[in-house]
């Protein structure tokens, strides 16, 4: 069997990077790792929880929404830190992005085009200069290139096609859509510039986080990436791999509690079989490549991998793949072992999931995700001295509303079963606000539970009513939000003082501390 995650007893923080402020106060970037891991670490935290860093479909701000699971995406790079740019930038990219330095949101889009601007200029005196003298770098390069032969080739053609034609790749001609050889040969003749600019800002990126993963390392702090169950249709993935994907239905989950539909998320379905007779080259590229960015990784809707929900585009009846219980639990515990092979693996066994399934996980050794307010029967709070000790321990996720909100909107029957708990019984007066001693008292509670790692959206961590994303929902309210401080006044800001100081305590309390 794989390598199961065996980090030790730890706390962390989920801190998306898109929801730090860079030194200069825009955007945060690979380059400030390091300084956030700093923050991290003088507040007891060794685990830092990001979300996925591939690089997004264009338009969309989701980092769910990846049209490489492997590439990454490159609003996140420095432009201080790019040699070849000297620190030079244009009036347009320097309004742009003074505009979202003063924006209380991230503004993705002005972001994005500065830098992609910006970019585009550094490659092409990297193009004139180093690569036409064959300089060091320029053999790094080279090296970068020839390392990721398994996806870069592919997923800088697809992206340079994609650019050139504006629209999803299943509308291309023909000859290109099916991978008609002579049709690749002559777009990558006549893209080749694109093609390499492309790869260019991969390098710089992949060189940016590596950098930055070093040193937040080196100070005892292990990232924890996140491992999104599928990308979307229009990917250089599904497109490269299409014989291994099906069309003729979308992946979706079955009616619960929440949805008496279900919810269908339009991505396509793997061929799961296919995938296995083949050697499973997607499956491996993308642990691998996960492995390479991160100390551990968060697999999402580990339940997808043991059994797909197929929505039929047709409208006939939604079915799983695999369809019975013995295939279903063989499938997910060889994709798992397979992904253990190459790092720390966690579950995210949130929603509608089978008892065998949460049986899989701790029979293999995997910890899958108790999120406090969630772990009830009937209202009353399991004990979270009791839970698993090979599992992960949250106040809620990306996807949650804050703790404050949740605390606020409790039915009187549920409060007065949540005050019976350690720590949260010693709340005096009127214990419906939510209070400065509510947020210690549940963080309290967190740390004090049995599972090995605890992990804190920041927004819960600060005592905010801000919440990350509202699943279902689209505009600019996701993904968006950002600290209101930079990265270099998180050590006198008096708000993230007193957190780091209340984190640190805790850890330090709760045998966290490592």
């Amino acid at each position: 069997m794989g390598h199961r995650f065996s980090l030790g007893r730890r706390a962390g923080l989920l801190l998306p990077l898109s929801s730090v402020r860079g030194a200069r106060g825009g955007l945060g970037s690979y380059a400030d790792a390091g300084a956030i891991a700093r923050w991290l670490r003088q507040g007891g935290s060794t685990l830092w929880q990001l979300l996925p860093l591939s690089e997004v479909s264009p338009g969309q701000d989701s980092p769910y929404a990846a049209s490489s699971s492997s590439a990454l995406e490159p609003v996140y790079i420095d432009l201080d830190s790019v040699e070849d740019l000297g620190g030079n930038l244009t009036d347009d990219e320097r309004r742009r992005l003074d505009a979202d330095r003063h924006d209380e949101r991230v503004d993705f889009e002005a972001v994005r085009t500065a830098k992609r601007s910006a970019l585009r200029r550094a490659w092409e005196r990297f193009r004139d200069n180093e690569l036409r003298t064959r300089g060091s770098r320029a053999r790094e390069f080279a090296a970068f290139q020839e390392e990721h032969r398994d996806w870069l080739p592919d997923w800088a053609l697809y992206r340079a096609l994609h650019d050139q034609r504006l629209k999803s790749w299943r509308d291309w001609e023909p000859p290109v859509r099916d991978r008609q050889p002579e049709a690749l040969a002559r777009a990558r003749e006549e893209l080749q510039d694109a093609i390499a600019a492309l790869s260019y800002a991969q390098w710089l990126a992949d060189a940016q986080w590596r950098r930055g993963r070093a040193e937040a390392n080196s100070l005892g702090v292990k990232m924890v990436g996140d491992l999104p169950f599928m990308v979307a249709e229009d990917s250089a993935d599904v497109w490269g791999l299409q014989h291994l994907f099906r069309f003729d239905a979308t992946v979706g989950v079955p009616p619960d509690a929440y949805s008496a539909d279900g919810q269908d998320w339009g991505l396509p379905v793997p061929r799961w079989n296919e995938m296995r007779e083949a050697g499973d080259p997607w499956l491996h590229t993308r642990a691998t490549r996960a492995a390479e960015l991160y100390d551990a990784f968060r697999v999402d809707h580990v339940v997808g991998l043991y059994r797909t929900y197929a929505r039929p585009i047709d409208g006939s009846r939604a079915f799983f793949v695999p369809g019975e219980e013995a295939q279903q639990r063989e499938q997910g515990e060889r994709i798992l072992d397979m992904l253990g092979e190459k790092g720390e693996v966690l579950a995210e066994d949130l929603g509608t999931v089978p008892d065998f399934v949460r049986q899989s996980l701790a029979d293999i050794g995997i910890p899958g995700t108790k999120v406090l307010r969630w772990e009830v029967d009937d209202g009353v709070p399991r004990e979270a001295r009791a839970f698993p000790k090979i599992s992960v321990a949250v106040t809620g996720t990306h996807d949650t509303e804050s703790l404050w909100t949740w605390w606020e909107a409790l039915s009187e029957r549920d409060r007065r079963e949540q005050l019976k708990q350690p720590f949260l019984k010693d709340l005096r007066g009127d214990a419906r606000p939510y209070t400065d001693a509510t947020r210690k008292a549940l963080l309290e509670l967190l740390y004090s539970s049995a599972s090995d790692a605890v992990l804190t959206p920041i927004t819960d961590a600060l005592g905010l009513r801000d919440r990350l994303n509202t699943p279902g929902t689209v505009g600019r309210h996701n993904w968006t939000w950002r600290l209101p401080w930079k990265v270099g006044e998180l050590d006198t800001a008096p708000a993230a003082v007193a957190a780091a100081r209340l984190l640190t305590h805790l850890a330090e309390r709760y045998g966290r501390v490592r």
